[in-house]
């Protein structure tokens, strides 16, 4: 458990490290603003981040998940508010970190899933679950 905690604060630091590298509009001041915005983004993700998926559900159901990415970027921008030394222009920066993180949330969970596993599941049903089975 504690890995899993661990190998997600440090996917999540490259993905941000990256994302300030690659957009304009996003900056960390020094090495340690990087790792407290994440920290930081790490608690807003876990607490209040839910609490929006509740109530935009509805949105994120219409928009095919795409809703999703509009709630991480506020995200970002909430952490930017609350970390001095991070630093987030306006929201179209902050949605393109949104895309970039996801994307590199994305690959990192199949580089991890092909280096740990050897393969990649995406999906495993098993017929007797579904009331097939014979």
């Amino acid at each position: 458990m504690l890995f899993g905690f661990l190998f997600i604060w440090i996917i999540s630091t490259v993905g941000l490290l990256l994302v300030t590298k690659i957009v304009p509009g996003v900056r960390a001041h020094s090495i340690g603003d990087l790792f407290l915005a994440v920290l930081i983004l790490g608690f807003i993700n876990a607490f209040i981040r839910p609490l929006l998926w509740v109530l935009t559900l509805p949105l994120t159901v219409l928009s095919f998940g795409l809703f999703s990415l509009f709630i991480n970027a506020f995200m970002i921008q909430l952490t930017a508010m609350i970390v001095p030394g991070f630093e987030v222009d306006d929201f179209p920066n902050a949605f393109m970190a949104a895309i970039i993180m996801v994307l590199f949330a994305i690959v990192g969970f199949i580089f991890v899933e092909w280096f740990l596993f050897g393969t990649v599941f995406w999906i495993n049903f098993n017929s007797s679950h579904l009331g097939i089975g014979m």
